[in-house]
């Protein structure tokens, strides 16, 4: 599909535990396009993380075709990923993966010194405002530690959408937050996705989350059972295609 922003052709990955091959995922093929707001959904140990780690080139297939924004992610060196991963993907943990020494601003304001496009202004105005789109405007001297976890889980959010990313990747996003948090962090990234027309790739066993998905793609055992579920109407008339 040529509007693809993201195409996974009958990928395969299988990990080498001694001399035991345990295959995580078998033969998936998946299109999403532009401004989804897609569900990886499945239970434990059916691949999520992952298809969701492929996505991310934090991993690579061990047979079949990952493209990320037209790129096949095989062909490219160690630098190319690095640059992918900076500039066109944000990423979402569960366990929110903040820095603990760093204060709420330098968490969100980290990608941008890795990129090292924006001047001390420019950082400045775009970490205020996405803490300000998710409501910790106030919160920017704050450390991790003093935080509740769902303002970690927002201050993770903002971090993921401070590089404008076209793509946003989630690894159960809610798992660790109380259900009205959580509701509220789909909410937010749901937001985003209307407001920028950023993607959005989640995972969740979660069935409240899947419902708010444009689309939901059910893995089981490391392949698709159930695609192109849709809960809602996309929010660009864009739907995933398994």
């Amino acid at each position: 599909m040529s509007n693809a922003i993201v195409s996974i052709k009958d990928v395969v990955k299988e990990y080498n535990l001694g001399k035991v091959v345990v295959p995580a995922l078998r033969g998936v093929s998946l299109d999403v396009r532009e401004g989804d707001f897609i569900s990886i959904a499945g239970p434990s140990g059916s691949g999520k993380t992952t298809l969701l780690n492929l996505i991310g080139c934090v991993d690579t297939a061990t047979r079949g075709q990952v493209l990320v924004a037209g790129q096949d992610t095989k062909d490219l060196t160690d630098k190319q990923l690095t640059n992918l991963r900076l500039h066109t993907l944000g990423f979402i943990f569960q366990s929110f993966n903040l820095v603990s020494v760093l204060n709420v601003f330098q968490n969100v304001e980290f990608p941008l010194l890795l990129q090292g496009k924006a001047n001390t202004k420019e950082r400045r105005d775009r970490v205020i405002h996405m803490l300000e789109q998710v409501g910790l405007a106030t919160h920017e001297k704050h450390r991790p530690n003093e935080l509740s976890g769902g303002q970690r889980q927002r201050v993770a959010v903002a971090r993921a959408l401070v590089t404008k990313p076209k793509i946003v990747l989630a690894d159960e996003p809610t798992a660790n937050l109380d259900s009205v948090t959580g509701q509220n962090i789909i909410d937010l990234m749901r937001e985003l996705n209307k407001k920028d027309g950023t993607t959005f790739i989640f995972s969740t066993h979660d069935p409240k989350v899947m419902s708010h998905a444009s689309s939901v793609v059910s893995l089981a055992d490391g392949k698709i059972v159930q695609g192109n579920t849709h809960a809602h109407q996309p929010a660009h008339g864009n739907e995933a295609r398994a």
